[in-house]
């Protein structure tokens, strides 16, 4: 028995001595010495939580333990005094000094730039454009041409449509010299937080792949105004792929205009390109605009029924039917918009 006893405390030790160990590991520098390490440029966007910023130094091998780093930051309340910006973050400083960095201003941006929900990738350009962040055409060169790694973007089309829809909407801080690429690089690692685990298992259970994700979230977000529509939309137009139905996305048409109308026309919806679903069944070549969170979630959970037809009613809101007669009913009553 006694023996037992003393196997037991002795094992109860090395799992201590085990601990201490890796803690005292995780609360080191990532780098040895300051000449060896890297300095990287660490984006805290407005509402990131401090769990994701431990991920992302964690992936960037600016610090040794994400757990550990949620931790030291939980015992400083670090969430409630984020500030949104840029910080520069060397591979030298322990987590609790990387912590201390967050909590000052921001270091380097400079020019601040919201993008709203739904912005084609020219309305990007023409804001970007008038924060004086460059040209529109320097803009549009970097998108057709500069290599980014990023997976999500297999499949894109070469030129100017390659990163439609993944230039995700939020707030963002820049220098005043800030390059195309480090602009539009920034734009595809806030897209990637979209991207988590979660995201990608729901994906492969719906069959759908991010671009086809995106794509759709695009349309929502275009079609839907109010928040409670937008599951209730995503649900249509995927209950419309199940049966081979055309989209008929009055969205596509206003996209294809460029400039948006009032009201369309039976002439509009005639107009010949790839991106016009009335004409075409599936899915547009690509999205349409870049869908923000609540867009990209909404096709990711679908309202659950058989709706098959939306109409807008005038005051923000849609109804919505499961047949072809009892959506002419709605046109009638609310008038065809």
């Amino acid at each position: 028995m006694g023996r037992k006893i003393k196997g037991f405390f002795f094992v109860i030790l090395l799992v201590f001595f085990a601990a201490a160990i890796w803690w005292s590991e995780s609360l080191r520098p990532y780098a040895a010495a300051e000449e060896e390490a890297e300095v990287e440029v660490l984006t805290i966007y407005p509402g990131m939580q401090v769990s994701q910023i431990a991920e992302e130094l964690e992936s960037r091998n600016l610090i040794r333990s994400a757990r550990v780093f949620r931790y030291l930051a939980k015992l400083r309340n670090v969430d409630a005094l984020l500030r949104s910006g840029d910080y520069s973050v060397s591979q030298a400083l322990t987590p609790q000094q990387v912590i201390d960095k967050l909590l000052q201003e921001p270091e380097m941006g400079t020019v601040r730039v919201t993008i709203p929900e739904g912005f084609t990738t020219e309305q990007i350009a023409n804001t970007l454009t008038q924060k004086e962040l460059g040209s529109k055409a320097t803009f549009y060169q970097a998108i057709a041409e500069e290599e980014f790694s990023y997976t999500f973007l297999a499949g894109a089309p070469a030129g100017e449509k390659r990163l439609d829809g993944f230039l995700f909407p939020d707030t963002y801080f820049w220098t005043e010299n800030a390059a195309p690429r480090e602009i539009l690089d920034k734009f595809l690692q806030r897209f990637q937080l979209e991207l988590t685990a979660e995201a990608q298992a729901r994906l492969q259970s719906l069959n759908l792949s991010v671009r086809e994700w995106v794509t759709l979230a695009s349309l929502v977000e275009k079609e839907a105004q109010m928040p409670e529509d937008r599951p209730v939309i995503a649900a249509v137009f995927m209950n419309r792929l199940d049966k081979k139905m055309k989209l008929e996305s009055c969205a596509t048409i206003q996209y294809v205009l460029g400039t948006p109308k009032a009201k369309l026309y039976e002439k509009d919806l005639q107009i010949p390109s790839p991106y016009n679903t009335y004409l075409h069944e599936g899915l547009p070549p690509g999205p349409i605009a870049s869908p923000g969170h609540a867009a990209l979630e909404a096709v990711l959970y679908p309202a659950d029924t058989e709706f098959l037809f939306f109409l807008a009613k005038g005051d923000g809101y849609h109804v919505f039917a499961k047949t072809f007669a009892e959506h002419l009913q709605n046109q009638r009553t609310y008038g065809d918009s």
